[in-house]
This record gives structure tokens, C-alpha cells and sequence, in this order.
């Protein structure tokens, strides 16, 4: 996957969120999950954009490390909604398989870009 690819991947995933913080209840529950998951799905692609802009290698790993951790705290929110029972687990699970994926790769590559340090 090109960084460009990537780049439109987590562009399509904070878009995606979006949409589900949209659709989760005006409870207090409902209200804080969609503030929480909308802040870190839409951090992944912004740092991921960031992480392109580094003016050094270790800016780069630093940025990539924190999409990663972005990514891997919006799966957390993911499993919320679905445990909480605000949204059907099988409308929720694509979102949160892309997540998965998405962290990995970001994973994958600020290990290879530390190796390469």
C-alpha cells in the first residue's frame, strides 16, 4: 500500500466514524462515546497526514506512533458501543475489522521506520 493509498484509507475510516458518532443516541453514554470516537478516529488520519509532513525520522516514527495509538483507542470505543448495546454488533464489526487493520499496518510501518533509524 502506497502512502497515498494510506492516505485515503484513513481518510475513508474518520469519514466512516463520523457517520457512526452521528448515528449513536443523545444519551450522556450515547453523547461521550461519539465525542471520544469522533476525536480519535479522525486523529488517525490526520496524524497519518502529519507523519507525511515530518521534517525528520524520528517526527515520522513519532507521528506514525501516535496514529497507532489513535487507531487502537478507537477500536476501544468500537467494542464500547457494541457492549454498551448502543449500535448492533454486525453494523459495528467492519468498522472495527478496519480499525484492527489499519493499526496494524501503522504498527508494522513505525517498526520498520525505527528499524531503519
Amino acid at each position: 500500500m502506497t502512502a497515498d493509498e494510506m492516505k485515503l484509507r484513513t481518510k475513508k475510516f474518520a469519514l466512516r466514524i463520523f457517520k457512526l458518532a452521528d448515528s449513536l443516541p443523545k444519551s450522556a453514554s450515547g453523547r461521550t462515546i461519539a465525542s471520544q470516537i469522533a476525536r480519535s478516529g479522525t486523529s488517525v488520519a490526520a496524524n497519518y497526514r502529519a507523519a507525511g509532513k515530518a521534517r525528520s525520522k524520528a517526527e515520522f516514527i513519532a507521528k506514525l506512533g501516535i496514529a497507532e495509538e489513535e487507531a487502537d483507542e478507537t477500536q476501544f470505543w468500537l467494542e464500547m458501543i457494541i457492549e454498551s448495546g448502543h449500535i448492533k454488533e454486525n453494523l459495528v464489526e467492519p468498522l472495527l475489522q478496519e480499525a484492527r487493520e489499519i493499526t496494524a499496518i501503522l504498527a508494522a510501518s513505525r517498526i520498520s521506520a525505527s528499524r531503519k533509524k
